[in-house]
């Protein structure tokens, strides 16, 4: 199983310095944040995508890009990409780089987002969130797994003949995971290509988002991917871990008190009724423990542990908390708990494996037979008249 951190790149004033991070501040604390989870032995990293204040990770493939250079082995991942504004077609090119540059340590969660406006400020109508969703996957599934597409929709122009560029690391995409927490028809989007579901549950009742993994699962195995319970489950958290609890509380409650997401709410009653955990390691292993019960055997945990201005100490504190005190007892308690048959999560090097078994992997190069999606002429055909004449620097 793996278990990690994501975050949403918030910035709001600290409640009780006053201070507010500049935006340059804020993402060079991501990055610290990612190279400790990575230095601690954390599973997987994820960074969210806003445009919208007081959010800054409005590009995560540029950051995930940097992020790539300076850990080793954590997986990187979105927490989520907006596949319903975004063009499914820089999805593939710019996630296929970051794919390259991290060595196949790359997967991808898709989702709708929670931002009503950011619609419009990229062309397009909130009122078809689920159908630009289900059709821009569509195509980025087809993009990443055919050479050459021939592709009509509604939302976007017709692609003729396209290639996107890069092709994945091995001729093997990315791991997708699906984002939702209120769309039975993400989950049975996720089902039906037999990718991953992810149900970030960090604001809801506990156990509110069963009733859509149980749907994902049991249309899983309708489609043949494997029995219900070899599903590929995520779930997130939120988590403010100290050695002893009422420490914990101390330190959480400005901040939890100071958020517009929680005014007016008690953050012993929210710790209680959500699967927010706070307390000591024991607590928060206690209470992660509880949603294997619900939810069965899953594949990835992630918490976020930076949101609502904690600074960029408590934050790398909370890291080393989670990753010495809490994952090391998960690992070894959801291991015993497992049920014969239950698989891991996908990795670049189990999809190839998969994919070859003991051969080598294509490695996708400049092929002279693909057009330009315009003339059908070749960049690469040196010996054309035509083409040299187009491309004299060649």
């Amino acid at each position: 199983m793996q278990f990690g951190i994501f975050t949403v790149g918030d910035i709001a004033p600290d409640p009780v310095t006053g201070r507010t991070q500049s935006e340059a501040e804020r993402i060079r604390n991501i990055v610290r944040i990612a190279r400790r989870a990575d230095e601690l032995g954390l599973d997987v990293f994820a960074l969210g995508e806003h445009h919208n204040p007081p959010f800054v990770p409005s590009s995560p493939p540029a950051i995930l890009g940097h992020v790539a250079a300076v850990t080793r082995t954590i997986v990187l991942s979105t927490s989520v990409t907006l596949i319903t504004t975004n063009d499914p077609v820089k999805i593939a090119e710019d996630y296929a780089t970051v794919q390259h540059l991290a060595d196949g340590r790359l997967d991808l969660m898709l989702g709708r987002g929670n931002t009503g406006p950011v619609y419009p400020w990229f062309g397009k109508d909130i009122r078809d969130g689920v159908a630009l969703a289900l059709e821009n996957y569509n195509l980025l599934h087809r993009l990443w797994r055919e050479d050459v597409v021939d592709w009509e929709g509604k939302f976007r122009t017709a692609l003729q003949g396209f290639t996107s560029t890069p092709r994945p690391l091995d001729d093997v995409p990315p791991f997708v995971w699906h984002g939702a927490i209120r769309t039975p028809e993400i989950a049975e989007q996720a089902a039906f290509y037999g990718n991953g579901y992810f149900a970030n549950h960090i604001l809801a009742p506990n156990f509110h988002f069963k009733p859509l993994v149980d749907l994902y699962r049991t249309r899983f195995e309708h489609y043949g991917h494997g029995t219900a319970d070899q599903a590929i489950v995520g779930l997130g958290g939120q988590a403010f871990i100290a050695r002893r609890s009422q420490d914990a509380y101390a330190a959480f409650r400005p901040y939890f008190e100071n958020s517009a997401l929680f005014r007016g709410s008690r953050l012993e009653d929210f710790a209680s009724g959500t699967p927010l955990s706070v307390g000591s390691p024991q607590e928060v292993i206690d209470k992660t423990l509880t949603f294997q019960e619900g939810f069965g055997d899953y594949q990835r945990q992630l918490w976020a542990l930076d949101a609502l201005s904690i600074p960029i100490e408590a934050a790398l504190e909370q890291v080393e908390l989670l990753a010495t005190e809490v994952v090391p007892v998960l690992r070894r308690e959801l291991e015993s708990r497992r049920a014969p048959g239950v698989p891991d999560a996908p990795a670049h090097a189990t999809l190839v494996r998969a994919k070859y078994g003991d051969a080598e992997p294509r490695q996708p190069r400049p092929n002279p037979n693909r057009g330009d999606n315009l003339s059908g002429d070749s960049p690469y055909q040196d010996s054309d008249p035509k083409v040299s004449a187009r491309y004299p620097a060649l």
